[in-house]
């Protein structure tokens, strides 16, 4: 297998990654955030953990596809896996509002129907991703928002937990410094986005696709970006592909970025590596957008694309073959 993961702009990585095991009809890609991410702004230790992390969420993926399981509870409990970790953007460890406040955006698609479930600004919710699933099941809806999506969770038997529970040490002295430089922003800059994502692909050939995040730091005034934007954060078809994005989110939705790349690949028959890099290498960048995507074709490709200097990634494809990346490296 080749991945191929953007370098800087319009520049791409091809490696192989090492075996795990034989061929197989699984695979499995995460991500937790693409961004200003350079060694020399990561200690040895925090380096270390994110990768021992990513290592333990995708072989954990891995094994429960292998044993049977189907892609959207592969998806949701990895995902989970990421919101439950203080090292992600997303559910605790979440970055916090100007407001130092917790707001969390989440979505799941599953590829055999096109059924899609998402939400956005909850603030009491411990694991979003479940209740993004919780609205494809067991609403007739695709996105509820704030404090009706709260109910809806309540009336699930959701487990809802006091905001204080995502916020951090480390993101609340990062707000704090956020506020101070740019206290009037209305859309920040962050250096990475630090959105969380999974694709999956299980033996019944389904491709499910979740993401969940907290959004970027600072922001204010309810604003949602494309995490939990079905066709730009999130997106799944079995004969095609399942997308997770992370990136400036408001470029991703104007550039329908998931939905777009699976076109790219039906329409114009080209590989989803390929059609991937044109959106990511291309097209957003030529809109001023940065970030990157996971993603798996029916086959079990793993593919990934990003334009900034790192992605924390991990994955295993359809032949075993397994990595765990941070930089732009082979």
């Amino acid at each position: 297998m080749r991945i191929i993961a953007g370098l800087f702009v319009g520049l791409t990585l091809i490696f192989s990654p090492p075996s795990i095991g034989g061929a197989s009809d699984v695979a499995i890609v995460v991500h937790g955030g693409a961004g200003t991410i350079t060694r020399d702004k990561m200690t040895p230790e925090l380096e270390q953990n994110y990768r021992e992390t990513l290592a333990k969420i995708i072989d954990y993926g891995h094994a429960r596809l292998l044993a049977g399981e189907s892609s959207e509870t592969v998806v949701i409990d990895v995902i989970k896996m990421m919101e439950d970790s203080p090292l992600f953007n997303a559910g605790h460890g979440a970055v916090l509002t100007h407001q130092e406040k917790a707001e969390l955006d989440a979505s799941i698609m599953r590829g055999s129907d096109l059924a899609a479930g998402a939400i956005a600004s909850v603030t009491s919710v411990k694991n979003p991703i479940e209740l993004a699933y919780a609205v494809m099941t067991e609403s007739k809806h695709v996105m509820l928002v704030g404090q009706g999506a709260e109910l809806f969770a309540s009336e699930q038997g959701l487990e809802l937990v006091e905001n204080d529970y995502f916020i951090t040490p480390r993101r609340l002295e990062q707000v704090r410094k956020a506020k101070a430089r740019e206290p009037l922003a209305l859309i920040p800059k962050p250096e990475k986005y630090g959105t969380v994502g999974a694709v999956a692909l299980d033996k019944a050939g389904n491709i499910v696709a979740g993401t969940s995040t907290g959004g970027m730091t600072n922001k204010r005034y309810g604003r949602v970006g494309d995490a939990p934007i079905i066709g730009a954060g999130t997106y799944a078809a079995n004969a095609v592909c399942g997308i997770s994005a992370t990136g400036h989110g408001e470029y991703f939705i104007r550039a329908a970025v998931a939905h777009d790349i699976c076109a790219r690949s039906t329409y114009k028959n080209i590989n989803l590596q390929a059609a991937a890099d044109e959106v990511i290498q291309a097209k957003l960048v030529a809109m001023g957008g940065d970030g990157g995507i996971i993603g798996l074709n029916p086959t079990g490709e793993v593919i990934v694309s990003f334009n900034t200097t790192g992605m924390y990634r991990a994955g295993i494809n359809s032949r075993g073959e397994r990595f765990v990346r941070i930089y732009a490296e082979p």
